[in-house]
């Protein structure tokens, strides 16, 4: 069974930063596709970061480019999202989400994933 819980998130204040951890289990899979996903209040889910097993990186939310980071362990059994220079409109659920994939470079943001976290709250103020 696969299990991805977050962790991490918080309130913070304009500018600050957090970082969110994701514990993944039941998922050994050498093709994949990692990545965060956000929901804010009102707005549809979109997608933040994604990583596949090639290690390759993609940031697709234009508003955090340049502050979000999307790493994993080497154990590859913890996806992180470092998130610096935090704005209100970061405000958001924010959601893990793991699927396998048929190669090791797969472009993750067109993917439907299939495994997913319950989410963690980050709240940015003003």
């Amino acid at each position: 069974q696969v299990l991805l819980v977050e962790s991490g998130g918080g309130s913070v204040q304009a500018g600050g930063s957090l970082r969110l951890s994701c514990a993944i289990s039941g998922f050994s899979y050498s093709h994949f596709c990692m990545g965060w996903f956000r929901q804010a209040p009102g707005k549809e889910r979109e997608g933040v970061a994604h990583l596949n097993g090639g290690g390759v990186a993609t940031v697709t939310a234009d508003s955090v480019k340049g502050r979000f980071t999307i790493s994993q362990d080497n154990a590859k059994s913890t996806l992180y999202l470092q998130m610096n220079s935090l704005k209100p409109e970061d405000t958001a659920v924010y959601y893990c989400a793991a699927a396998r994939a048929p190669s090791i470079y797969p472009t993750c943001e067109l993917y439907a994933y299939e495994h997913w976290g319950r989410g963690t709250q980050v709240t940015v103020s003003s």
